[in-house]
């Protein structure tokens, strides 16, 4: 790791790291992540571990356990620069590259670059959009599908997809996306992009009051009645925008996502008015109980 790139303590000193570690974890001091408790005792002969105070509990943790850390043998600072590194670069970070700069073995680099990326990734609770608000939905196609996933079509007969054997647009990946203009962007990898799929996601995720647009592919014509209103463009008739009827905020954020992966750029996006110093915090806090094993496609 070059010192010239990162001069911060926390990139090249294992208490500073954990230091900044558990601050952009617990902004209030230690939470026991196994009872939620604030109370808690500092481990005098162990540095950054902590028994929870709670007589029902009284477990041991650390600013790693039950976060996308846990488990991990890779030093902290290992940590702090790949959440600084990812938090901050513009067109993706591979684990590669994070390899390179760490001066570790691959599998370590693979290890952490899914695990930053798990923490990137923020599902959607509460519908988007409301009175007055604009959603823009649309699809992209990204990533070659595995010949053996492809869903062979009735009307096909037993013959090839296309004359090259490839299926969907281009035989590529399939990527729904929603964005509130000016807000934020939830992007959902599914196998195929049907009727009843994408009207299934709109559905869940944005406020019955919201202005629907999209283009005018036929995926959306049904669902689109559901809304406050559903207004499209015609792409195919080279018309991109009508007034402030446009999808060119959700096709801009493809345009994005395409230099990189879907998790980091979706995190990028909506932490963009923010620096790269507050969103590797954020990073950090947003590995908060999650896991994964090595048992765990990815």
């Amino acid at each position: 790791m070059a010192k010239s790139t990162f001069k911060a303590p926390q990139f090249h000193d294992e208490n500073a790291a954990r230091a900044w570690l558990e601050a952009a974890r617990w902004s209030d001091g230690p939470v026991c992540p196994n009872c939620g408790s604030l109370k808690h005792y500092k481990n005098k002969s162990k540095a950054g571990v902590y028994r929870c105070g709670e007589k029902e509990c009284r477990k041991d943790f650390t600013v790693m356990t039950k976060s996308v850390m846990e488990r991990s043998h890779a030093p902290l600072t290992a940590w702090a620069t790949a959440f600084h590194l990812y938090a901050s670069s513009k067109k993706g970070f591979t684990a590669t590259q994070l390899e390179r700069i760490l001066g570790c073995q691959y599998n370590t680099a693979w290890f952490i670059h899914h695990r930053v990326m798990e923490a990137m990734r923020r599902g959607g609770l509460t519908p988007m959009g409301g009175e007055g608000k604009v959603v823009e939905a649309d699809e992209t196609y990204f990533g070659d599908v595995p010949e053996a996933t492809r869903r062979p079509s009735p009307q096909r007969k037993g013959r090839p997809y296309t004359k090259s054997g490839r299926s969907g647009v281009g035989g590529k990946r399939t990527i729904v996306a929603l964005l509130e203009r000016g807000g934020e962007v939830r992007t959902f990898h599914v196998p195929f992009a049907d009727v009843a799929t994408v009207a299934n996601i709109v559905n869940k995720n944005v406020h019955r009051e919201t202005r629907l647009h999209t283009d005018e592919s036929r995926l959306y014509t049904k669902v689109g009645a559901n809304f406050a209103a559903h207004e499209t463009v015609n792409h195919s008739a080279k018309e991109y925008a009508r007034g402030d009827v446009t999808t060119n905020s959700i096709e801009g954020f493809f345009g994005i996502f395409k230099r990189g992966m879907r998790g980091k750029f979706e995190f990028r996006y909506n932490t963009r008015t923010i620096t790269d110093g507050e969103r590797a915090a954020l990073a950090v806090k947003g590995g908060n109980g999650k896991r994964l094993t090595y048992r765990q496609p990815h």
